[in-house]
């Protein structure tokens, strides 16, 4: 877990975590960014959803920390339109006025948490501080899968075919009687593909493949 109390100024600053608290009240938003700054983390704050939206998303571990209650759209209108748009980032949401159908439908829309003001100041950090540590993972995961697709892209789709049937069990032989080529063949195109793939084993490939969207996967079968 994301260490709250010594902080992360090891990272790059363009890879350390930042919170983005949106908040209605002045002194709240003031009172919520020394706390993050405390602890090591970024802060910028936001007065309304409207003001979110006007930034672009992120391009590094971060955690919405997001009131209902807000001018304009709320905040639940603000979880959707960033789900909409594709924005994965995760949400804590801190209010003075939840109630139960709020969380759930909060926690259904992907919230990590939802809490209630007032607060205690450790809850909070551990709850924004276990959203970074999942937004850390997420983007790692999605770092691999656009490794993966780019490796895809650079290989020839019969390539892709003999691959496809590596990783669905097939011997070379069988490869090379289903695709209607011979099977020292089969070997080129799946030692060429592999490397390109960056992988040496087929237990690595399978891994990496099953990384890939399926649409990805089976396009060239």
């Amino acid at each position: 877990m994301t260490n709250v109390d010594t902080g992360v100024d090891a990272n790059p600053k363009e890879q350390s975590p930042l919170v983005l608290v949106v908040d209605d009240d002045q002194e709240v938003r003031e009172a919520l960014s020394e706390l993050f700054l405390s602890v090591g983390f970024e802060a910028q704050a936001f007065a309304s959803t409207r003001e979110v939206l006007e930034q672009m998303p992120p391009d590094r571990p971060a955690c919405l920390v997001l009131d209902v209650r807000l001018p304009g759209s709320s905040g639940l209108d603000l979880q959707n339109q960033l789900r909409a748009d594709g924005c994965a980032i995760p949400i804590v949401f801190l209010t003075a006025f939840g109630d139960v159908p709020m969380t759930v439908q909060a926690m259904k829309a992907g919230a990590t948490d939802f809490l209630i003001k007032p607060v205690r100041d450790q809850t909070l950090l551990d709850a924004v501080a276990a959203a970074i540590d999942g937004d850390i993972v997420r983007r790692a995961e999605n770092a691999k899968v656009q490794k993966g697709i780019s490796l895809l892209k650079a290989l020839t789709s019969r390539e892709k075919q003999v691959l496809n049937l590596v990783v669905n069990g097939k011997l070379n032989k069988q490869i090379a009687y289903e695709l209607g080529i011979s099977e020292i063949t089969v070997k080129l195109h799946r030692s060429n593909a592999m490397k390109k793939m960056g992988t040496s084993s087929v237990a690595h490939l399978v891994r990496v493949w099953e990384t890939l969207p399926s649409e990805m996967r089976t396009a060239e079968t």
